[in-house]
């Protein structure tokens, strides 16, 4: 009997070591799969917000104290740009000066704040099963290419002569992205990384606008723990690739900011000359030339001719050939030259003169738009957007115009946006090609803040932008019965009338282009160029270009004019062309034999001007 009570007494300790060696099982098996879940109970959920007026971040003396217990990195603590005041963050920092790529510790990162969900590791091979990311980029096919791919070098030779020196800036890259396929996303990486001395990159930030897939989680974040240089920045909020860009401008360090798209790759030797253009006069804006990548096979191609970006009256993006006015002042192939705009594919500008210029409009809500309305901001407000022909850099995009014909809700009203606070008068070109019904689309609240920043840069008219920057946007529409201000390309000046009521014939003279309706003339359908505030027209005596009284009904011969699609002006009876001659503030129009100079070249810019009195 004894015995048999001992024996049930063994039995019952045995089944209760055998109950917690269980329990101490699940509990290391928990651990294994999920190392975070004991720092989650600590209280590290925080909020970051910004009281203005100078006062801290709530969590600043947290975030301060526990940077001084690891040796990994400084937490470098920025007030965010107001438009993010509200913004949660994930930062993982880049680890210290040593950038030995394949020596990094696995654990050389630190979760600064984290999101309210827990982001459990799921291998990258398991979630990269369709056919189609959201990019709509055929992520199975990207897959198979490197993410180290060697690019053929298809610069110009002379680029390859050039010496940048090594006191260049050192720049900022910031790659904002949502639910990006994993190989495209870590091939713009390793691409910034790869053909980027070291010593003119400062950092990569890399912003994660809310992605939701599994693969963007904390696979990612065990990747880029291993490679230095590299932070990444996560938004408990979606922002926008324009939000999301500003949140990294604003933690950037470098003394360049170069904002890249998340599927892009880098020729060797793209970085240094958009440094060197920038480091020659800081108040410009520059862009690669864009190559192209299929986005369905991944091929890359060179573009093989130099392009304009350009947008027309509904403010679509275009690109365009070089004008052959712009290749003749080149003196050489590998001179940057001037563009009205340029994408957002990639960009290059100067930190501080992107701050004071007012960084991107955070009121547009729509990607492409963006970068136009910072172009023709830059433009009218003393700076210059340029691209530099010695930089290459692919861009993975379907092979269509940024913008679709039926446009989402978003663009309208970012136009509508860039329109109200940019065209001044010619807006209403803008309307008249999209619409009145656009016209309740943006606050007045938007207007007085963003004529406050006109004020304080001195910007512009955009008068000014069409006259000096980009008179070839009516070149695509048929200049028969149509009216505006004959912009002449040589002097850059405007056909004027100068009211001598008591002359009959009166010459024509070049002055500023202004909003008065003493410039504005129509070029009717019996051939004749007529001002609209009065009845006179164009007419020639001695050779020279005048006015004359037409209110006859029957046109005179030597009022007849043709007005080519090339610019020149041809007086029909005599086959000769206008051009603009003199010197200083006397210069007159006159007949000579037609030619391709500059001085014979006229445009017709809309006609939205004033009335005169």
């Amino acid at each position: 009997m004894l015995l048999r009570k001992r024996c049930r007494l063994l039995l019952c300790q045995l089944q209760v070591v055998m109950l917690m060696f269980g329990l101490l099982l699940v509990l290391v098996i928990v651990a294994i799969l999920n190392p975070e879940a004991q720092r989650e109970d600590k209280p590290q959920d925080f909020q970051y917000y910004y009281e203005g007026g100078g006062h801290g971040w709530a969590g600043e003396d947290l975030v301060q104290e526990r940077a001084e217990e690891s040796n990994h990195f400084k937490v470098e603590l920025l007030s965010p740009l107001s438009s993010l005041r509200e913004e949660g963050l994930i930062a993982i920092g880049m680890s210290g000066p040593e950038r030995n790529f394949d020596k990094v510790p696995r654990k050389m990162y630190r979760i600064v704040k984290q999101l309210k969900r827990k982001n459990e590791e799921t291998s990258p091979s398991l979630v990269l099963r369709s056919e189609l990311n959201t990019n709509g980029f055929d992520e199975e096919v990207s897959k198979n290419i490197p993410l180290h791919r060697i690019i053929p070098d298809g610069r110009h030779p002379e680029c390859l002569q050039q010496n940048y020196g090594e006191k260049l800036p050192i720049a900022s890259v910031i790659i904002c992205f949502h639910n990006e396929g994993w190989s495209t996303l870590l091939r713009t990486v390793h691409s910034v990384l790869d053909n980027s001395p070291r010593t003119f990159l400062k950092e990569i930030i890399l912003v994660d606008d809310l992605s939701h897939q599994e693969h963007l989680k904390s696979a990612l974040s065990e990747y880029i723990s291993r490679i230095g240089g590299v932070k990444l920045i996560r938004s408990n909020k979606r922002l926008g690739v324009i939000g999301g860009r500003m949140l990294g401008a604003a933690r950037a360090t470098g003394e360049v900011l170069i904002f890249m798209d998340s599927h892009c790759e880098c020729h060797p030797g793209w970085l240094e000359p958009l440094l060197s253009r920038i480091m020659h006069n800081r108040n410009r804006i520059v862009s690669p030339v864009i190559d192209f990548i299929d986005w369905k096979t991944f091929e890359y191609s060179h573009s093989s001719l130099l392009q304009q970006g350009v947008f027309d009256w509904k403010l679509d993006f275009h690109w365009v050939p070089l004008p052959e006015h712009e290749e003749k002042v080149r003196q050489s192939p590998i001179i940057p030259f001037r563009s009205p705009v340029i994408p957002g594919y990639v960009l290059a500008s100067d930190r501080h003169y992107f701050q004071n210029i007012g960084g991107f409009d955070t009121g547009i809500n729509s990607w492409g738009v963006e970068t136009t309305e910072l172009s023709i901001r830059v433009w009218l407000c003393g700076g210059s957007v340029e691209i530099v022909p010695c930089s290459r850099v692919g861009h993975a995009y379907q092979n269509h115009t940024m913008h679709n014909s039926v446009q989402n809700e978003d663009v309208l009203r970012s136009k509508v946006r860039t329109a109200e606070l940019w065209m001044d008068s010619y807006k209403a070109i803008f309307y008249r090609n999209v619409g009145n019904s656009l016209l309740n689309r943006i606050q007045e609240s938007d207007i007085n803040e963003h004529e406050q920043l006109r004020q304080r840069l001195g910007c512009k008219r955009f008068q000014w932008f069409l006259a000096n920057v980009y008179p070839e946007i009516n070149m695509s529409t048929s200049t028969l019965e149509s009216s505006g201000q004959l912009f002449n390309a040589g002097f850059g000046l405007c056909m004027t009338h100068t009211f001598r009521e008591r002359l009959f014939v009166t010459p024509v003279k070049l002055s500023s282009c202004d909003e008065n309706g003493n410039q504005v003339f129509e070029y009717n359908s019996v051939n004749e160029i007529r001002l609209t505030s009065v009845p006179l027209c164009l007419t020639v005596r001695h050779e020279q270009i005048s006015f004359e009284n037409c209110t006859t009904s029957k046109p005179a011969a030597s009022r007849l004019w043709h007005f080519g699609q090339a610019g020149s002006i041809t007086h029909i009876p005599t086959g000769k062309c206008i051009e603009a001659m003199g010197t200083g503030a006397r210069k007159s129009l006159y007949l000579n034999p037609c030619s391709d100079h500059r001085n014979q070249i006229w445009k017709m810019l809309p006609a939205v001007c004033k009335a005169s009195a």
